[in-house]
């Protein structure tokens, strides 16, 4: 069976592969099956290459990187540096600016697959996967086949399906209403009114987009948020916080950053936007919620062609009631409401995930390893860099599991 599988895993180009998924029977694999192709996939494919150990990984749609490719907006740009948003064993080619567009990202995702030979199973949606305490092995259910396997690694990240509020009569509204994940461009949106609903990352840079596209745009902010400047002193504030946290303690760093900010950006109560009592590095770390990092919406704001307005009481027909009172009419919504984890809709334990939110129980840095070969990469809430350093632990520890088992059948041969 091992010998079987090893050609089903090195020769699937040559028809081998598709044999075997159109059989009725399991398909053993001899390594870790991994389930995403997303930077987290890579990222742990990758370091189990280095390390010698074969693996499998199923990807639901048709590409890498599928959220990147598919669900993100034109001029999505990453709000950290390259330097930190690089994948294990493969820099950013020096060409690419500090921070990578979406389609040099998605290039960078594209060459990092082709230098390490990682060829997924595209469109294989997986349905359910088990631990079999009797045989000992993970059962893998996808649309097409059942796969068996020793160790399972999730890599399908924070971001796998869209968040979509449930405000009292969103299904009334007679004008386009969309989630990010399916917002393009700006340009579609000339002239039109439109609201955006949230206020993180995406919701401030869609916000820009549209008015930099000359829409009308309203951006509801309904929690408090803190917004930074992307860099201070000509550093990434993220790299430099990462900086001072060596040598001063959160909140201090907190209270710099704040200060830095208020000087850079001025004071965001005057604009509608209340900052947490908590700091932005303690509310990370406690809450996971992550700051807006400014690449230029709040100067809009200021200049009031971005206008702030509270969150939304009820839709209706032709537009929203806020809590204030106030009603306006829009021609678009977009639901800048975020993403989630969807492992515990297809995963069936109930000790590594917490099924509220999908996230591993145990919080960074021991969020990586469950029982019985279960491990997940990209839960860190520490985006990039996170997912790298999960990889590599995941990767190291199935390696010396890996090994130490063949040299055991290279000594019983």
């Amino acid at each position: 069976m091992a010998m079987q599988t090893t050609a089903i895993q090195e020769d699937k180009g040559n028809g081998i592969f598709h044999k075997a998924m159109s059989s009725e029977k399991p398909v053993w694999i001899p390594g870790p099956v991994i389930i995403g192709a997303g930077p987290s996939g890579l990222a742990v494919a990758a370091c189990l290459k280095e390390r010698g150990v074969p693996f499998l990984i199923l990807e639901k749609e048709r590409c890498i990187g599928s959220l990147w490719t598919l669900k993100t907006y034109n001029r999505l740009q990453l709000h950290l540096p390259k330097e930190i948003c690089k994948l294990p064993h493969m820099p950013f080619p020096p060409e690419v600016p500090a921070y990578p567009t979406k389609q040099q990202f998605i290039s960078y995702l594209e060459a990092y697959a082709q230098h390490f030979a990682i060829e997924p199973m595209f469109r294989q949606e997986v349905q359910s996967a088990i631990y079999d305490a009797r045989m000992g092995f993970w059962r893998v259910q996808s649309n097409e086949s059942e796969f068996l396997c020793r160790w399972f690694i999730v890599a399908t990240g924070e971001n796998a399906e869209p968040v979509l509020p449930n405000i009292e009569g969103i299904s009334d509204f007679k004008g386009s209403l969309i989630h990010t994940s399916r917002y393009k461009d700006g340009a579609d949106f000339k002239g039109q009114k439109v609201l955006v609903v949230g206020c993180g990352n995406s919701g401030m840079e869609i916000s820009l987009d549209l008015c930099n596209n000359d829409a009308q745009v309203s951006l509801a902010v309904r929690d408090k948020l803190h917004i930074l400047p992307r860099e201070v002193l000509g550093r990434s504030t993220f790299s430099l916080s990462m900086w001072l946290l060596n040598w001063f303690p959160v909140k201090l760093v907190d209270r710099f950053l704040l200060i830095c900010s208020q000087l850079i950006l001025g004071d965001t109560h005057k604009m509608g936007i209340r900052r947490p009592k908590m700091g932005p590095l303690e509310q990370k770390n406690s809450t996971g919620k992550t700051p807006v990092l400014d690449v230029g919406a709040f100067s809009k704001i200021k200049s009031g062609k971005i206008k702030v307005v509270c969150g939304i009481q009820r839709f209706t027909a032709s537009g929203a009631e806020f809590v204030d009172g106030h009603v306006e009419n829009f021609d678009s919504v977009i639901l800048a409401t975020g993403y989630r984890s969807n492992v515990t809709s297809w995963l069936k334990e109930d000790n590594f995930f917490n099924e509220k939110d999908g996230y591993p129980r145990n919080p960074f840095p021991d969020n990586w390893k469950g029982k019985n070969g279960l491990y997940s990469v990209g839960f860190t809430r520490r985006g990039l860099l996170g997912s790298s350093i999960d990889a590599q632990r995941v990767a190291e520890d199935i390696a010396r599991q890996w090994n130490c088992e063949t040299k055991h059948l290279r000594i019983e041969s």
